[in-house]
């Protein structure tokens, strides 16, 4: 497998490094698989780019642990970003088997850990804080002039997070958490009382927003979420408020533009434990995929209506993606990679490798 295709047809993963060994495949997809590794790599955060199909492999040293990661389409670069509140962004090549570019976020601003590009691979559009005054931001970088910055279109908001391009190529839609940071207390959240969260649509062109829908309570950060090909979004939220509380904790956007929160068992959102962490819509098929770490969990649902179509066991479920055909793969913090059927049956085990799993897969 040549090493561009390792990157485009690849899975992307974010994990931390427990011990520089894999171990042995059981049952691993097709594609390949790439992988943001954290300590004792030598003593340095990495990335692992492998193929489980013929073992190849190789492995690039970053200088801080990542969050989140986006293809650039067309070819062999990834850019993978900086945990919140961190300053860089990665930019990673196949071909060269190195990080070409480590781009920081300026002067008075972070990165909230997600980016996603436009189609045809120049403009990268990526989430970022401005420090002073905690405004949220998509900021925009030129791929084809070595990712200059080019401008910033403000969300009137704080706190963006995870977001995705929508079927037209042209409108992003962005969970903007509400909670605000400053790189000068860590992750601490600084404004829980005052929160503002909302699930947005803007055209990165112009930057205006066209919808802006708020969850039913204040404390309801909207982080993470997929956009399903007619247009669907599913959004996963964290609720920040008192743990005895019971709240929603998945929101939907209808192609029509209708939103509504889905209302889960009580008991089965009691075990969540008030987190998502990551949102996955299939490719061929009205299924999506919510993991829940904090839970141990794993949800389907019928993208179209909201409907729970199976609730799994998963120890430390965290990272998920679809895998083209109408499945999920679903990431463990403890080192499993797993497979999960869009027909609701049972997670099976792909893969158990020597690292910890981050949130994220891509």
């Amino acid at each position: 497998m040549h090493r561009r295709d390792l990157l485009k047809t690849g899975l992307v993963g974010l994990g931390r490094w427990d011990c520089p060994a894999l171990a042995g495949p059981a049952g691993p997809p097709a594609g390949a698989l790439v992988v943001q590794c954290r300590g004792r790599c030598r003593g340095r955060h990495c990335i692992q780019a492998i193929s489980p199909e013929d073992g190849r492999s190789f492995r690039i040293a970053v200088s801080e642990r990542c969050h989140g990661g986006c293809l650039r389409p067309d070819s062999a670069q990834a850019v993978l970003f900086a945990r919140r509140p961190g300053r860089s962004l990665h930019v990673i090549d196949g071909d060269a088997q190195a990080e070409i570019a480590r781009v920081d976020a300026g002067p008075g601003h972070h990165f909230y850990g997600h980016g996603v590009f436009e189609p045809s691979g120049r403009y990268l559009y990526v989430t970022a804080n401005r420090i002073e005054d905690a405004a949220g931001l998509v900021r925009v970088y030129d791929a084809e002039q070595d990712y200059a910055h080019r401008h910033d279109l403000p969300l009137d908001g704080i706190g963006p997070h995870e977001l995705r391009l929508m079927p037209d190529g042209r409108t992003l839609a962005i969970g903007l958490g509400g909670i605000r940071t400053h790189p000068d207390y860590g992750r601490a959240k600084l404004n829980l009382d005052d929160m503002a969260p909302a699930l947005m649509l803007m055209d990165r062109e112009s930057g205006e927003i066209s919808a802006r829908h708020a969850p039913s309570h204040h404390q309801l950060s909207c982080r993470h979420l997929d956009v399903g090909a007619d247009g669907t979004v599913i959004a996963g939220y964290q609720y920040q408020g008192p743990e005895w509380e019971r709240r929603p904790l998945i929101a939907r956007l209808s192609p029509q533009g209708e939103f509504s929160e889905i209302a889960l068992p009580g008991p089965l959102t009691d075990e969540l434990r008030q987190y998502t962490a990551s949102v996955a819509i299939a490719r061929g098929r009205p299924r999506a995929l919510i993991t829940a770490p904090r839970g141990h969990r794993v949800l389907l649902i019928d993208s179209r209506d909201g409907r729970l179509l199976a609730s799994h066991p998963l120890p430390d479920a965290a990272g998920a993606r679809c895998d083209g055909r109408g499945d999920f793969l679903v990431s463990s913090g403890r080192g499993g990679l797993y497979r999960v059927g869009g027909d609701g049956s049972a997670p099976r085990q792909l893969e158990s490798l020597a690292l910890r799993w981050d949130n994220h897969l891509t």
